[in-house]
Order: C-alpha cells, then structure tokens, then sequence
C-alpha cells in the first residue's frame, strides 16, 4: 500500500477511486494534466489557474502528461490540509447529478460546468467527414463545418451516431433498424436509443450519456462518447490474431503470449520503435513528449511508406528536408504534408504534434499503423502459429460487458488483464457485493513477489463468490483465476454477467426474486396477451433460431415496431435466420433494452446469452406497465 494513503480512510479511498473514474474516460488508468484542471474548475475549488499550473507540474513526476491514481492520491493529500477535499468531493458528486438530471440546474445548461478540446472537435470532424462522405443518408449533415459546432447539432438525429458505431465495428447494427426519413421526436429518441445501447454492447461506457444529453448535444459528453467509438474502430486491427505480422515485434527471450498480453498502446509504442530502431533513430517512450519535435515522426513515415518492391503498390519518397526546419510548429506541418502523400494526415494539426496532444497523436499513429504496418510475418519455425487464435464470441461479449461498466483499467486480453482480480472486484461492487478494498493488493506490483499479490486477490475473489455472492464456484480456485484458466474464469464471469442482468431486473420489479422459469413465463404471457403464436419452453427453445420468439415479443412490448415484410418466418435457412437475428438484436436495443448478446447467439440458440436478451426485454417491458 503506498504511504500517500494512509491518510485517507476506507470510505474516502472508494470515493476518490470513483472520483478518479470519472475524470479518467477513456478508462486507461491515467487522466491528462490538462484533464486535472478541468475537474478542478468544475469543482470551484479555490485555486487560482496559476497555482492550479504549479501544482500539476510538481506533480507531474513523470513528465508525461498523464497522472496515474497514485499521484491523483498525493494531490489530495496536498488539498486536504487546506480543507479543500471536502468540498471538491461534494462538487464531484454534484456535477455528476448534473451529468445524470441532463439540463435541469443554471449551470449545466448554461454549458459552463464542463470545457472542451477544440482541437479533439476538429479531429473527429474531419475523421468523420471523410468516414461517412458517401453515405447517402448522411448528406444531410456531412460535410461538417470543423470550425464551427456543426458536429454537435449532427449528431442531435443519431444517425451520424448509428453509422459511426457500424464504420467502427460493421454489422453491429442492422440498417434496416436507423429511422432515416421524416423523423419526428419520437424517432429520433429511437435512433438514439439505438445509438447509445449499440455503442456500450461493442465496449462504450455510456453510463452517464442519456439521449437527451445527445439530442441537446453536449460537447463534452458528445466527444467522449465519440472518441470510444473512434477508438475502437481503430484499435480493432491490433491485435495479434487480426494481424499476424505484428509477431515481428516479439523480443529476445520473449514468448509469444507475453506479446498477446500487450495493450494496443503497447503494441503501437513498439511498433513505432521498431521501425525506429529499424532507421537507426532514438526509441520514444510516449506518443505525447517524446515527439513534439516531431524528428520520430519523420523517420517512421520514412520507415513505412511503400518502397516499390511489393507488385502493384507505387513508391511513395518521403521528403526529410523538413527535418532542417528551425520552428517546431513548421517542422511538424512539413511533416505532416509528408503524411498526407501517405494519405494519414489524420486527427492531428502541426499545433497538436507540437503540444504532444495524448490522444490525437495515439489515433494518428493508430491510423498509420491500420494503413502501413510495413511488417512481414516472421520466416522462423519456433513459432506456434496455432496458439494464435482470436477471442470468441462468447470472449468477446463479456469484454464489451465488462468495459461498457467503466472498469478500470480497460479490458483488452479477457485471461491476462484479469489475473489480478481488481476487474472483478469491480464488478462485484456493480452487482453489490461489498469488497473490502482493505484486503485488496494494488499495482503497482513489485518486481520480485508481484504474482503473489495478484494471487492473493484472486484467492479473495473466488472467497467473495462463494461466501458473499453465493455463486457456485466448485473446484475453481483463487490460481486459476491468477493462470487464465478460461472454463473456469468464463464460469465466474457468467455468474457475474447473470446477476448483473436478473439485479435489474429485480429493481424494477420492486425487489421480488427473479430466475429463468419466471422470465420465461414473463415472455410466454406476454406474447398470448399481445396474440402472438409464438411461445418458448426455455431458452434452449430450437424456435428461438428464426427470431421469432424475439421479435414479436419486441412487438408485444411495443405494438407496430417490427416491419414483418422485412422478414421471413417460415422454412429459413442459415442466411435467413441471421438476418432475421440481426433486425431482432437491433431492434430490442433500438426500443431501449441494452443487449450484449449478438445476432448469432440466437442463431445457434446458445442459452445463457438467449437468457439476457429475454431478460432485457422483460425489463423493457415492466418499465412500460
């Protein structure tokens, strides 16, 4: 435990750890300096901008413009002799009252409880502009104006929203389900909906995003939500089963599966420095101090621009000559013009590569990294290609589960980023089950007996499953949490992602216990109350392939929602069964059930997504009663 927190006691550690998240969106463990002044504006703490500035760059300590909780910790510690922390508290608390209610106090709708970044608007615009350029039923908002607030008025519809989200992840949401023509009100709240539960089943965290934050167009929250989306699109590729050159970057005495641990950060600050070591050039530790001058810049686009030798791809010569330029900002717009010639002049302006903007210059590097990796999948035969297999559905839906809470850090690698159990423990605070953060062992781990720790809180995990959350969790133990064991850990993971699910459930239902007979007969009743001829024995039910079930209880809950001409109910094969499977999954999240599940998972009837799908609606639909 580090000493800075001595001070503060269990209850205050929870809040700042939640403090913290808040601040921390994308979810990385770290909050930008600049971030750090703006939760200290929001909370009007009595810190004149100057003193705000002297205290960021004493705190700093690793001078990379990022603070880690840790150092968010010793802050506090410096506030808290002035009497300050309580309050800031308060605030925080406040303002995300604010976030919740959406409007409803002076401030917030004013617009002055939270800033912007110009520069994040102006590359979101121009990535969007050229994303949805030929989308016929984008023309009426694209192109967006950077310069103006144009993007905060276009995605008032969902739409550009909507097709974001599928240009990130394609197929996540079916077409047929965006309302494009003569919207009204209501539409528009569907196409929202639809936006807002699509993006947190590919891993968005939009807890604090309501429709009428988007619909109103909230800089910040727009932004933020944008930026995940954006993310995820990029980071997609990067990753070792997606790409299988990206083993080029393995070091000595490294085995393959330390390199499938890596983040897509972490694999992109490698990638940089290999082809940096490649041109003979210093490594960079970050993409935001260490390359203001933008010197690595222009040695990587040098690395990676086609050299001719592959068929049918031109040349492209890099032209260093830029490199002689005396002022920074010059020298960067001399590069990026080169960057352009590669067609990635994307998300950073001259002024953006020169300040070490975090963000913009880890998209411009992953958008670099998406078009020329410039790496060749390794001749030798030491490499056990067939270890190399990507996550599976089931793999995936409980990652996006998991990050759409705001877990922290966020989950890449489902087995290694949960070996130390602190992901779990979140998540059993998410299903209320208390955890005595006391018992909890936290990064950073020391060099020598760091596994022991992460052990230990992986014994206490399985403890809380047994005895607090009364999961049944036979012969799992704390260690195959710890090695990655994927039966067992997808065991807990399932218990988790239930409880979590019938939770609501029962919330809504005025705390009455739920299980899988009474939501079945939930469904049952409301399809013979609605006239519907379909019904379902459990959710193992062969009817649930062709949807059906899914689909009219979607128009039981809310009558006329399902265009059945768009559908086939009768004698469907494996096409048609997915199409049907693609408008229902769509269609329960545009009516404002949030479902993780995917189009397959009904194809294939695989009961325990089948379950949450079911289990949503039903939720959706005692919230109509």
């Amino acid at each position: 435990e580090m000493a800075s927190t001595a001070h503060f006691s269990e209850e205050e550690m929870a809040e700042l750890r939640e403090a913290f998240g808040k601040v921390d969106i994308s979810g990385n463990g770290f909050i930008d300096t600049n971030d750090l002044t703006e939760v200290l504006k929001a909370a009007n703490l009595p810190l004149p901008g100057y003193k705000a500035r002297e205290l960021i760059q004493s705190l700093t300590t690793t001078g990379n413009g990022r603070i880690s909780f840790d150092e968010f910790i010793s802050i506090f510690q410096d506030l808290k002799s002035d009497d300050v922390a309580k309050s800031f508290r308060k605030q925080i608390n406040k303002k995300e009252g604010i976030c919740a209610i959406g409007g409803t106090s002076e401030q917030s709708s004013a617009g002055t409880q939270h800033s912007y970044s110009e520069e994040e608007k102006y590359a979101f615009v121009n990535w969007i502009n050229k994303a949805l350029e030929k989308d016929p039923d984008c023309k009426h908002v694209v192109p967006m104006n950077p310069e103006t607030d144009d993007l905060f008025q276009a995605v008032g519809d969902g739409i550009v929203l909507c097709k974001m989200i599928n240009f990130s992840v394609p197929d996540t949401i079916d077409e047929r389900t965006i309302n494009k023509k003569k919207l009204t009100p209501f539409t528009i709240q569907e196409n929202l909906n639809l936006a807002l539960n699509s993006a947190s089943a590919i891993g968005c965290h939009v807890v604090n995003i309501g429709a009428e934050d988007l619909k109103e167009g909230k800089p910040y929250l727009v932004l933020g939500l944008l930026w995940q989306v954006i993310k995820i699109g990029l980071f997609a590729d990067i990753e070792i089963s997606r790409n299988e050159a990206l083993i080029a970057l393995l070091r000595e005495g490294e085995s393959l599966e330390d390199l499938m641990k890596l983040s897509p950060e972490d694999l992109l600050l490698r990638w940089a420095n290999y082809h940096l070591e490649n041109a003979g050039c210093n490594k960079v530790n970050n993409f935001s101090s260490d390359i203001k001058d933008s010197r690595a810049y222009y040695h990587l686009l040098n690395q990676v621009a086609p050299k001719g030798d592959e068929e049918g791809i031109p040349a492209i010569t890099i032209d260093m000559s830029g490199l002689r330029e005396k002022d920074d900002v010059q020298r960067a717009e001399c590069m990026l013009q080169q960057a352009d010639r590669l067609g990635c002049r994307q998300f950073v302006t001259a002024t953006d590569v020169v300040r070490g903007n975090p963000k913009l210059n880890l998209a411009f590097i992953a958008n670099l990294f998406n078009k020329y990796p410039a790496l060749h999948k390794p001749e030798n035969q030491d490499i056990d290609w067939s270890s190399i297999e990507g996550e599976t559905r089931e793999e995936r839906t409980f990652r996006n589960w998991m990050n759409s809470l705001g877990v922290n850090p966020c989950v890449n690698h489902l087995y290694s980023d949960l070996s130390d159990a602190l992901v779990i423990f979140q998540l059993y605070e998410k299903i209320k089950v208390p955890v005595d953060w006391n018992r909890v062992n936290k990064p950073p781990y020391p060099k020598l007996g760091g596994n022991m720790k992460k052990l230990e809180n992986c014994n206490y995990a399985v403890e809380l499953g047994k005895n607090q959350a009364k999961f049944s969790l036979v012969g799992i133990a704390g260690q195959d949490l710890n090695e990655g064991n994927r039966t067992l850990t997808l065991a807990l993971i399932w218990q988790l992602m239930r409880r979590y699910t019938l939770n609501i459930l029962e919330d809504i239902g005025g705390g009455e216990k739920v299980n899988d007979e009474i939501i079945v007969s939930w469904v049952n009743e409301t399809l013979t109350a609605a006239g519907k001829d379909s019904t379902i024995s459990s959710f193992k039910d062969s009817k649930i392939s062709t949807s059906m079930p899914v689909l009219d209880l979607i128009d039981a809950i809310q009558p006329g929602s399902i265009k059945y001409d768009l559908l086939k109910t009768e004698d469907l094969n494996d096409e048609e069964k997915l199409n049907n499977a693609k408008y229902a999954i769509s269609m329960a999240r545009k009516i404002g059930a949030r479902v993780y599940a995917l189009p397959e998972d009904l194809v294939e009837v695989k009961p325990k997504m089948v379950m949450t799908v079911f289990a949503c609606l039903m939720g959706k639909g005692m919230k109509n009663v």
